[in-house]
């Protein structure tokens, strides 16, 4: 490709590099990575085709084209046909033509127009929300669920989604039922009914709602035409009212209707509330009729620009319909009159003596305060067909109100719930996501959608439910109002809406209105409203659906995040606040399930826990590989429900390794201030090397001032080499160029982004296996894991194809200890042999295990040096300190024989242990001996065996205690010995660990870093 110029395959600034997969609108491209522009080049740098980067040929260009058209014919509609005339039809219902009035004669026209304009505010706040998000990036099918989904995460749209789409689906029924019933009343006046009024309704809903389903199957380009046939209605409808209040007649004047006179504007200027109705209850009954906001954004999928079309479309639409409602009420209120008897004599005569405005034209309606009137505007609901100037057509304009607002309804509940099951928020609801035809229509849903309007029509009683509706709708608009302020409060620079006429305290404003308006209306549907909101946010939380939309909830999280961890680095650490924070060297987190489940139960909720895995390489890394395993391990993690992080580095040992994450892991106060580790179970079989680099991973940890916790279980604790360990395990990756990696089973990753964790056996020498086919089978092998304490013996064969062996006895009893952390303990004792004060570390520990559910039946059982004639003295100076520190036991028990010699034969054992590591230089000449010992560090010198005697015999004799008292325990929690760096050798330090921690139950060896942890000051 030639850019400025130049050839090369760097790629300038494209569209088509931003598109996501499934884009609607061209193709996606792929920029070139930046390993191909950084790394060597190879001898084929690119594959078959167009290198990345590259722009194909204009015949290309053109056949690429041909083909899109091809599959076209897609109807797509602008902002008029789209946005505008459906938000117009469903905001302009019913309750213009036959409530209006009545509202008009209750509250007057100051707070009629009052009523509009308080609605209007909430309407028109929400469609500036609605203009922000729709503006913030491409806007696909879905409407209302979509732009909430989006913005707060599947918590919020999934429920909002749901309860959106039902109310879309139960308001076909309410508007068919409106219409039903006017049909019935004039079937009713011509005496015509077919059975009675209520089964009327049940018959003319249902073949009306047929009807409807035949339009919206037929496509949205046929509903599109009905719905401009339905708006040419409306539109006459209303025409035909405003002309026909400058026509009156002397036969409608005692009906009420006198034409426009200032008399009855100002007469009914002001509020005349009657049984029982408040400003409140009013509003109330009008709010219904000033939604319809949402209905172009639902079909969004199908709007040919639906950034500029939502913005436009709605904000018109709100302000013709509030212009048009004001006007109808100032209207009504100018010509007629609150109540009139409709008797052409009640005419004014000179004994009577009234002073309203009917009476200043020459009518007097007095009689009706003692009620019983019918026309007027409290109590004929038909007076804008009174007013008309042909009256039929308002029945065609009510007609075209109720079945354009069922119409809209009945295309937005599928498109809604299509959108929905397709991100697959509930499991079970992915049939509804298929589409058919060149639109991709939800056909099955628009079928759901008629059966659920279908069944409430048979109920033929909506006034129980309609107020449920109303508050469905009032929660997606608060939703959608919060949803602006929210991810203006994260500050996330994705947020970059190109409508900027909006305020995130007003959208806030706008949210809290919604909430106010949905208990105004109805309280106890509001509640109900939020009782199903929060069930399915609660539902949709637990499942945690696998899904990433950048929702600012994310980008908030992370801002307080920032925001408490900067604050925290001000504050100084206090020991009332000390929380174990681990660096757990678990390598892959599955390879060692007993050492994260245990670190786990008592840092869960409590401190930080990272699982640190150090990957050794000879030659170059391969770091593309590292950022895949750590996605894995981490969403690993994650589905196991395990509050860890996992973090991994290169390195060419285990030491250089963890000096890099004690160094760099953490964050601020976030930072690790203790190491755990597995014990070297086999130690003595692998190269002495790597004992050296292990005990000095110790000594380096103490340098750090980091506390030290080494787990030791008797079968071991890697599980890695054993094929199906984990069910989640169903990738082990190749080893990098270099790498110093053998796999042990190999089964091709199905997806190098799925769950599964690699987990993988390193060995110290390079890799004996070759592909070649030819090949022996290894029959036996030792690797050294590298990546953690533990040697593992394992056997490889070079074989085509891995076959699952049944497990050796030695492996299924580590797969079962692995797990016996997982499991509640049952009732048993934590042994604490707290030995030497570490600063209370190593009593922390098992108190913070007590606290979790799996080891709440163990008892806490102390047990503490001292002399024989000091046991009573010692064990009430524990006990005493023990209640202070409020720390429960069971039993402290003094441990007078401490000082015992060990048995003969113990100490036999010892001698034969230490044997093979002995320099032994008194059989040596100093020159070899010394130079020996510079090559081999960790050999063990006469002069240091004779000098550490008594701390040998010390970690025999407590060996020997250890199986006496503590055979029987759940966990063994001791003071870790410590070893004086440079004057210890690494073969006796671990001679003693392994002499001390021989044959006893699952034992936890722990040296703080002797700052005190627990503190009995308030």
């Amino acid at each position: 490709m030639r850019t400025f110029g130049h050839n090369t395959i760097d790629a300038v600034p494209n569209i088509d590099f931003y598109r996501q997969t499934a884009a609607p609108f061209g193709e996606k491209l792929s920029r070139p990575s930046l390993s191909e522009l950084h790394d060597e080049l190879d001898k084929e740098p690119f594959e078959d085709g167009l290198a990345n980067g590259e722009e194909p040929s204009a015949a290309e260009e053109a056949a690429a084209l041909a083909a899109k058209e091809g599959k076209g014919g897609t109807v797509k509609f602008g902002w008029i046909k789209g946005v505008l005339v459906r938000c117009m039809l469903n905001i302009w219902g019913v309750m213009l033509f036959i409530r209006m009035s009545w509202i008009v004669g209750q509250a007057g026209i100051g707070l009629t127009i009052a009523i509009i304009l308080m609605a209007t505010v909430v309407t028109t706040i929400t469609g500036l929300s609605t203009s922000a998000i729709a503006t913030n990036g491409f806007v696909r099918g879905g409407g209302a669920y979509y732009l909430i989904s989006r913005s707060l995460g599947p918590e919020f749209g999934g429920s909002i989604g749901l309860i959106f789409a039902f109310a879309n689906a139960v308001a076909v029924a309410m508007y068919v039922v409106g219409f039903a019933e006017t049909v019935v009343e004039m079937l009713n006046d011509v005496d015509a009914l077919m059975t009675d009024e209520l089964n009327d309704i049940r018959i003319v809903g249902t073949l009306t709602i047929i009807l409807l389903l035949g339009i919206s199957v037929a496509g949205m380009e046929w509903e599109a035409k009905a719905q401009i046939v339905l708006l040419v209605i409306l539109l006459a409808a209303i025409a035909n009212y405003f002309i026909g209040s400058f026509m009156s007649t002397e036969s409608k004047e005692p009906k009420g209707f006198f034409g426009y006179h200032t008399a009855i504007l100002v007469e009914n200027l002001g509020p005349d509330f009657r049984d029982d109705e408040t400003f409140f209850s009013v509003f109330a009954i009008f709010f219904p009729a000033a939604t319809g906001i949402l209905a172009g954004a639902n079909i969004s999928g199908d709007l040919t620009d639906p950034q500029s079309a939502i913005p436009k479309g709605t904000l018109l639409a709100i302000l013709i319909t509030g212009i048009t409602y004001v006007f109808v009420a100032i209207s009504a209120g100018s010509c007629v009159v609150r109540d009139a008897t409709g008797d052409h004599n009640d005419t004014v005569s000179d004994t009577v003596n009234c002073t309203d405005a009917a009476c200043t034209l020459g009518y007097d309606f007095s009689i009706c305060k003692e009620g019983g009137c019918q026309f007027g505007l409290m109590n004929d609901f038909q007076v804008m067909s009174l007013v008309s100037g042909f009256g039929p057509l308002i029945s065609a304009g009510i007609f075209s109100a109720t079945l354009s607002s069922a119409l809209a309804s009945l295309v937005s509940a599928p498109k809604v719930f299509q959108a929905l099951c397709k991100d697959n928020i509930y499991p079970g609801l992915g049939v509804f996501a298929k589409g058919y035809g060149k639109n991709n229509e939800p056909l099955r849903g628009y079928v759901l959608t008629f059966c659920i309007g279908l069944a409430f029509i048979l109920i033929a009683e909506l006034n129980i439910i309609a107020p449920i509706i109303s508050n469905f709708f009032l929660a997606s608009y608060a939703l959608i109002n919060f949803s602006v302020f929210h991810a203006s409060l994260a500050n996330s620079p994705g947020w970059r809406p190109s409508f900027k006429y909006y305020n995130m305290w007003v959208s806030l404003a706008g949210a809290i209105l919604c909430c106010v308006v949905m208990f105004v209306i109805n309280w106890w549907a509001a509640l109900v409203t939020l009782l199903i909101v929060l069930a399915l946010y609660i539902y949709v939380s637990y499942k945690k659906p696998d899904v990433n939309w950048g929702s600012s909830t994310q980008a908030l999280i992370y801002n307080q995040a920032l925001t408490h961890c900067l604050s925290l680095t001000g504050v100084e650490d206090h020991v009332k606040n000390f929380r174990p924070q681990c660096l757990v060297l678990t390598g892959y987190p599955n390879s060692r399930p007993a050492l994260l489940q245990l670190v786990h139960s008592f840092t869960k909720n409590v401190g930080l826990l990272v699982c640190g895995h150090i990957r050794t390489v000879t030659r170059r890394p391969n770091f593309k590989e590292l950022s895949q395993d750590h996605a894995r391990c981490q969403r690993w993690l994650n589905k196991k429900r395990i509050k860890a992080f996992y973090t991994t580095v290169f390195s060419d040992n285990l030491r250089h390794g963890t000096q890099f994450l004690l160094q760099a892991v953490g964050l601020g106060r976030l930072k690790p201030n203790t190491l755990v580790m597995g014990y070297k179970n086999n130690w003595s079989d692998g190269d002495m090397r790597d004992v050296e680099i292990y005990i000095n991973t110790i000594h380096d940890a103490f340098d750090l001032q980091f506390g030290v916790v080494i787990l030791r279980l008797q079968d071991g604790l890697d599980i890695s080499h054993i094929q199906g360990q984990d069910e989640l395990l169903s990738s082990h990756e190749k080893p990098p160029i270099g790498s110093k990696e053998v796999v042990v089973s190999v089964i091709l990753p199905k997806d190098p982004d799925s769950d599964s964790c690699p987990s993988k056996t390193t060995s110290n020498q390079s890799s004996p296996l070759s592909g070649k086919p030819g090949n022996k089978s290894i029959s036996e092998c030792q690797r050294v894991s590298l990546t953690s304490p533990c040697v593992i013996s394992c056997h490889v064969k070079s074989s085509a194809t891995e076959t699952k062996s049944p497990l050796s006895l030695t492996d299924q009893r580590l797969l079962e200890t692995s797990q016996q952390f997982k499991k509640k303990q049952g009732k048993g004792t934590i042994d604490v042999w707290w030995l030497f004060d570490d600063g209370g570390l190593t009593l922390l520990i098992p108190f913070l295990l007590t606290n979790r559910s799996k080891w709440g039946d163990c008892r806490i059982r102390v047990f503490i040096g001292g002399k024989i004639n000091r046991i009573d003295h010692d064990r009430r100076a524990m006990a005493t300190l023990l209640s202070r520190f409020r720390i429960d036991f069971s039993d402290i028990n003094v441990l007078g024989d401490i000082n015992t010699k060990p048995k003969k034969h113990n100490k036999l054992t010892f001698k034969e242990l230490i044997e093979p590591y002995r320099l032994k230089e008194d059989d040596m000449e100093q020159e070899a001996a010394e130079r020996l010992k510079a090559q081999e560090p960790w050999r063990i010198t006469d002069n240091e065996l004779e000098l550490y005697k008594a701390k040998t015999n010390r970690q025999i004799r407590l060996n020997e205690l250890l199986k006496e008292h503590s055979n029987a325990a759940k966990l063994i929690v001791m003071s870790m010995p410590l070893a004086r760096k440079g004057t210890v050798s690494s073969a006796l330090y671990m001679c003693w660990l392994e002499t001390l921690t021989k044959d006893v139950p699952p034992l936890l060896l722990v040296r703080g870093n002797h700052q005190s942890v627990l503190t009995f000051y308030s």
